[in-house]
């Protein structure tokens, strides 16, 4: 018996990047469509009733009018902040004083750290997510918790320990040294098994010595296949803080650059307040920059500039930051990125909005080549979205004249109510 499954319904289709070219031309949304997975990946996409024609014998899973998109793409977030998310009054450094040093303590109880660790998985699923690119802390333990958490799951994760030797409790710091080994063998035991990946992580620079930036820069230019994940100036205090400890160097990025870790496959989340000279080095050296707009509203850091960075050619990702983003929603997540670009004077289409969460983020973790599109030869990561999920998104959808404007009213106000159905590897597990 075949073990083809074909779904139809309307199906997003993404063939560019809509910053780079109209997006009209680039993304499309396919009205009678089909999407055939097997073995756990995408063998044809197209006309539903074509491929319902030249696969009599797939089981088929009709969606009606619900949107059939990739899975969505999270770029950046910190798991072990789950149950803190939603926390009241802080700036970025209070925040982590307050609310996310105490939690990340408990991590190096690997029960706690796996209770969390699939809680996480279970909510950003549940809200469509089916890849993540995350932060443990400091404790292996926590990064073992996630990457066998998701292996269950078959989920496609990205983690890795969040190394910190000063400004942080004693109990959240390792040394250069500690950072270095105990990196090198998660990375040594996770990366490119199953669907996980290892990044090796910074929390910042103002956690980390100029030996331990050194330490896992040694480590990067050993590893290179791996990314290199950590914050890029966030806040304005934050930047005044790493020039006291950086006196030497030219500004923010450079704490990253002089000891190794600045490269293609770094990854530099929030990245608002931005000088001249980084933006030239962060396009000349192919890094990344995700966005991760509702923590940036929920803890007052500031708006970042999508249109004008995109238009630069740098790559975009977007990301909830939970806990210090208050949702784990994409959705919600999109609808926070056009309310910033509002603001900055660059209203997103809902055509870019959805490429940002899906192709745009994957391409940031270079994932491109597994996730982020419905393509032949893909990973079978899928999201359905009913695009009239509540009474207020329904009547609001039964006035649209196009299906972009149906699609803008759930992104503006869908949660996790909108996710009909998702897919992780071609198996059903919503």
């Amino acid at each position: 018996m075949s073990n083809e499954k074909l779904l139809l319904g309307q199906v997003l289709e993404i063939d560019g990047d809509p910053f780079a070219d109209a997006w009209q031309d680039v993304v499309r949304i396919d009205t009678g469509g089909g999407v055939l997975v097997s073995d756990g990946v995408i063998r044809a996409v197209g006309d539903g009733a074509a491929l319902r024609q030249a696969h009599p014998r797939a089981e088929v899973i009709d969606h009606g009018d619900h949107l059939i998109c990739p899975g969505f793409v999270d770029a950046h977030a910190h798991y072990p902040q789950t149950a803190i998310i939603a926390s009241w009054g802080k700036r970025l450094i209070d925040w982590l004083n307050t609310y996310t040093f105490p939690e990340e303590m408990r991590f190096s109880d690997p029960a706690y750290a796996r209770e969390v660790a699939e809680r996480h998985l279970a909510l950003t699923l549940a809200h469509g997510t089916t890849t993540v690119c995350s932060y443990a802390t400091i404790h292996p333990e926590s990064v073992t918790a996630y990457f066998e958490a998701a292996a269950v799951e078959n989920r496609r994760v990205i983690a890795g320990k969040t190394c910190m030797d000063r400004n942080a409790p004693p109990g959240l710091c390792d040394t250069p040294q500690s950072a270095y080994d105990d990196s090198k063998a998660l990375l040594e035991r996770w990366h490119g098994r199953g669907r996980a990946e290892y990044a090796i992580t910074p929390r910042f620079s103002p956690t980390s010595t100029p030996a331990q930036l050194e330490a896992l820069g040694s480590l990067w230019a050993e590893h290179p296949d791996c990314l290199m994940q950590t914050h890029l100036s966030e806040q304005t205090d934050e930047i005044a803080w790493v020039k006291e400890l950086f006196p030497q160097a030219r500004d923010y990025l450079d704490t990253y650059e002089t000891h190794g870790l600045l490269g293609a496959r770094g990854v530099y989340g929030h990245a608002i307040h931005l000088e001249p000279r980084e933006i030239d080095r962060l396009r000349e050296t192919g890094a990344a920059l995700v966005h991760c707009p509702t923590s940036n509203t929920f803890i007052g850091s500031g708006l970042m500039d999508v249109a004008r960075l995109a238009a630069r050619g740098i790559s975009l990702g977007l990301a909830t930051d939970t806990g210090g983003g208050s949702s784990f929603s994409m959705l919600r997540t999109m609808a926070a990125a056009y309310e910033i670009g509002q603001l900055r004077g660059a209203a997103l289409h809902a055509a870019q909005l959805m490429w940002l969460a899906t192709a745009g983020s994957a391409r940031s973790l270079h994932l491109s080549d597994r996730v982020g599109r419905l393509a032949p030869g893909l990973e079978a990561d899928l999201c359905v979205l009913d695009l009239a999920s509540t009474p207020a998104i329904g009547q609001r959808a039964a006035r649209a004249e196009t299906v972009w404007e149906a699609l803008f009213a759930t992104i503006m106000m869908g949660d996790d109510r909108a996710v009909a159905s998702v897919w992780v590897a071609g198996d059903r597990r919503l």
